[in-house]
């Protein structure tokens, strides 16, 4: 999660039922600058030779943090598999700190720098199919985060005279900035150990299982932390605190689950409260929608931080202040948004869709940030039923700027609309909507999370399963909501003789969504209109009586 710092609210909400002309916002769009993209952009984002010419299958990252000076120190092993032959890799690193030395084999290798790129050159071809590794030692002042988690890097501040309080966050600057690694989500690790070294007092809470605490000369303590899950980079964490610890577990569908949950120690007794309130009801909710949680040998972490939240795989950051919904307020406007800690279920659901299953291109974040607010909802369904979850939903509409595609430009590292947060959770539940079929559509979310386990996927990808699995072509819809700022709007006339008739205006060619309209008080009818006028086979239909859906479709509705 990285919301823009707070969702705008639209100026006008819309009504159960709008019979107006929505305002098309694509024409404005068309009058906005391009964006420049720079050759440091296409080094981030996109898979070059050097990056494409190797698989990651472990990381080892040893790092040693110097509190008073906020700088770090260390190494990051890479264990990997040859994609092909070559003798030339890639990896990431901001320019801010200093690469010391690349190591291979007993020999440092030379490495050229080109903005937070390091170009290491082997001194004999690595040949396609093989396993090899090297290791990267660097150090340096990190990148401070102003407003973390908003933008990336390290987060230094106390909870307390004299008590110091470490995080980094970095979900789309990336994790190069604070680590060396091959910064694109479609290379994940197979396994990760993390080593994180402090001063003697405090605990460094990362991802995965504690394996060894070992104190060292100096004052200081190591904590090794390894990850037996696949894991994106942009997860890896270092929280550091004089944490307390609370234990718990879960009986779910793989078995025991543990929970721990690392807290200040000021604040045990409400954490106790708050995530014995919210973690089992949450955990319950998507393992039935979802599946399985994605990481039991690994099990399942919050971590207080000093900044809001993100979904660190297996040590989910909080730092809601034990409030229930969005530090005390309901992003939906309707009530039903504080009756949860909105940072336990949305930055868990995320283990789902994010961690579990990872967009290859960060251009495609839609598929963590769409299904993950809308599993908000999933779980508001679970606790107060089905019409509490869409109320909860239409009134998240307020919050959708329609200003940009969802879907951002591809191979440069960059996001597309933050309306990838309410608007893909309202395109989420259209679908849900046309198939009309709830039993069908939690396996479809279900079948997901195993069809896709600990993968990186496309857009393509998902939405080609969900056509599958519903029996029904769905991609037009995706499309126009995805890949467009502006909404549909359904156009309806009333022929002279009084036969209705309807097409849809919208950017997508032969844009063809089925969507519900009814004679007012009657039953809903399924309509599949399209971009050409056709006849609306709804009886006793006319302009006075007409209803249409705009409770469970976000679109325009215009009738002449």
């Amino acid at each position: 999660m990285r919301f823009p710092s707070a969702f705008s609210v639209l100026r006008a909400a819309l009504g159960a039922v709008a019979l107006l002309a929505l305002p098309r916002f694509g024409t404005a769009q068309l009058l906005q600058a391009k964006p420049a993209f720079t050759r440091a952009d296409s080094l981030r984002g996109t898979l070059t030779p050097p990056r494409s010419c190797y698989d990651v299958n472990y990381y080892h990252l040893d790092v040693k943090l110097d509190i008073g000076q906020k700088a770090i120190s260390g190494s990051n092993l890479f264990r990997f598999t040859a994609t092909q032959d070559f003798t030339r890799l890639q990896f990431d690193l901001f320019a801010n700190l200093k690469v010391e030395r690349v190591a291979y084999k007993g020999q440092n290798l030379p490495f050229t720098r080109e903005a937070n790129a390091v170009f290491v050159t082997f001194p004999q071809p690595i040949r396609q199919g093989s396993r090899d590794e090297f290791t990267v030692y660097y150090g340096g002042n990190p990148t401070i985060a102003q407003r973390a988690p908003w933008d990336g890097g390290f987060v230094f501040t106390e909870h307390g005279p004299g008590q110091p309080w470490v995080a980094t966050a970095c979900q789309g600057v990336g994790a190069s900035i604070w680590w060396p690694t091959k910064d694109h989500q479609s290379d994940e690790p197979d396994s990760m150990l993390i080593s994180v070294t402090v001063p003697k007092g405090l605990t460094d809470v990362s991802n995965g299982r504690l394996r060894k605490t070992t104190q060292l000369k100096g004052n200081l303590t190591r904590f090794d932390w390894a990850v037996t899950n696949p894991i994106n980079n942009y997860d890896v964490a270092l929280n550091v605190a004089n944490y307390a610890h609370i234990g718990d577990t879960y009986q779910g569908e793989k078995g025991r689950l543990t929970l721990d949950y690392w807290v200040l120690p000021e604040n045990v007794d409400k954490a106790k409260k708050q995530f014995g309130a919210n973690v089992k009801p949450m955990l319950k909710a998507f393992e039935s929608w979802f599946g399985p949680y994605p990481f039991y040998e690994d099990g399942y972490k919050l971590v207080e931080t000093p900044h809001l939240g993100m979904e660190h795989q297996s040590a989910v950051a909080y730092g809601n202040k034990y409030l229930n919904g969005y530090l005390g307020r309901d992003l939906s406007g309707t009530g039903w948004g504080t009756r949860w800690d909105f940072i336990v279920v949305h930055e868990s659901g995320h283990e789902w869709f994010g961690n579990n299953i990872t967009s290859k291109d960060i251009a495609d974040m839609w598929i963590h940030e769409s299904f993950t607010t809308y599993s908000e909802s999933l779980f508001a369904e679970s606790q107060f039923g089905k019409p509490a979850a869409l109320e909860f939903l239409h009134g998240m509409r307020r919050n959708i700027q329609n200003d940009a595609p969802i879907i951002g430009p591809y191979g440069v590292n960059r996001e597309g609309s933050g309306d990838m947060y309410p608007k893909g959770a309202v395109l989420l539940n259209m679908a849900r909507t046309v198939i009309n079929d709830d039993q069908k559509w939690r396996q479809i979310l279900r079948g997901l999370n195993q069809q896709f386990y600990h993968q990186t996927v496309s857009t393509e990808q998902i939405v080609g399963y969900i056509n599958q699995q519903a029996g029904r072509d769905l991609t037009k819809m995706f499309d126009q909501y995805l890949r467009h700022p502006s909404i549909p709007t359904l156009e309806i006339r009333f022929e002279p003789d009084g036969r209705p008739v309807a097409r849809w205006i919208a950017d997508v060619r032969g844009f063809d969504m089925p969507v519900r309209v009814r004679a007012k008080g009657g039953e809903w009818r399924l309509i599949q209109p399209t971009t050409t006028f056709q006849a609306v086979d709804v009886p006793g239909l006319s302009k006075d009586n007409l209803e249409v859906d705009t409770f469970n479709y976000y679109i325009g509705v215009l009738v002449e």
